[in-house]
């Protein structure tokens, strides 16, 4: 009976202190959005007057509870249910988010889905030095120019897109940077809609202000899907060039790079005409960033 009381205690001290935590968390994320509220369409279409209108939902739910619900016993039970999921759910992305400086996922819900689908799971995680030059630049090139300057999110880009959409209905284009990227690969799971993209700008703000740059692409680089069950650019060299990552050419690195927007459509392996035209690309687009300085300090 004391050790279950000293539990109960125990989880109640742990939740105060990650509910200040959580507010911390919260209002710093909120004063990042605040200050992108005046570009316009920002990560998703109306993001900020969706934004507020869920805070006004959640704000007057809450009250609601508070002054006319919490006294009848069965909204009781589900409030505290619902608590009591919340505060799991946050202390343990919270545990996988620091454990993530300095580990790799141990799967992701892409990968996991890919193999109960029967894709197959083909991995082979790597450190950073040993990815090597070419396919780091590769992806840099291909997916995300200004990564080593922007803040998670690169508003450039996210507003040719969204032109790029008005114009072609039919043929979306995404601006996500690879801090956005990496944080639905990590964290969240493929498709859209506001709730999912809303929790992958929370953690992309969030990784970018707690792992390094370096940390995030090393990430990627690991679990990217690059092709039917393939993730990471290590069992993608093996799978195509039956090489090392780091043993990659420049074309060969582009050519993984060039499949990334939909690996399982765009394939390395036979190499369409369409194929060989982004890798060409890529590799002219590597050329040309190759010389700049912070992009050749992350390459390190």
């Amino acid at each position: 009976m004391n050790s279950t009381v000293a539990m109960k205690k125990t989880w109640t001290i742990i939740k105060k202190i990650f509910f200040w935590i959580f507010l911390a968390h919260i209002i710093w994320f909120l004063i990042f959005i605040v200050q992108k509220f005046s570009v316009a369409g920002f990560t998703v279409n109306n993001l900020k007057i969706k934004m507020l209108v869920f805070l006004a939902l959640v704000a007057v739910v809450g009250l609601v509870y508070y002054f006319l619900l919490r006294k009848i016993v069965i909204v009781k039970k589900i409030a505290t249910f619902l608590i009591e999921f919340f505060f799991i759910a946050y202390i343990s992305s919270t545990l996988y988010l620091l454990l993530g400086i300095f580990f790799n996922p141990p799967i992701t819900l892409t990968q996991l889905s890919n193999l109960l689908q029967g894709n197959g799971f083909n991995r082979d995680y790597i450190s950073y030095e040993a990815m090597g030059r070419n396919i780091k630049l590769a992806v840099i090139a291909s997916e995300d120019q200004l990564f080593p300057d922007h803040d998670g999110f690169d508003l450039k880009a996210i507003k040719v897109a969204m032109k790029y959409n008005q114009r072609h209905p039919t043929k979306q284009r995404g601006g996500s940077t690879i801090s956005q990227q990496t944080a639905k690969n990590v964290f969240l799971f493929q498709g859209g809609g506001f709730f999912r993209k809303g929790i992958e700008v929370f953690y992309t703000f969030t990784i970018e202000h707690l792992w390094t740059k370096r940390t995030i692409l090393e990430r990627y680089l690991n679990i990217a899907e690059t092709g039917r069950g393939i993730f990471g650019v290590q069992a993608a060299a093996k799978k195509y060039f039956n090489k090392d990552a780091k043993a990659l050419s420049m074309n060969e690195a582009a050519q993984i790079a060039a499949c990334l927007p939909n690996p399982k459509k765009f394939l390395v392996k036979p190499l369409s005409p369409y194929m060989a035209g982004r890798a060409n690309s890529i590799v002219r687009q590597m050329n040309n960033l190759a010389q700049d300085p912070d992009i050749a300090e992350l390459l390190k």
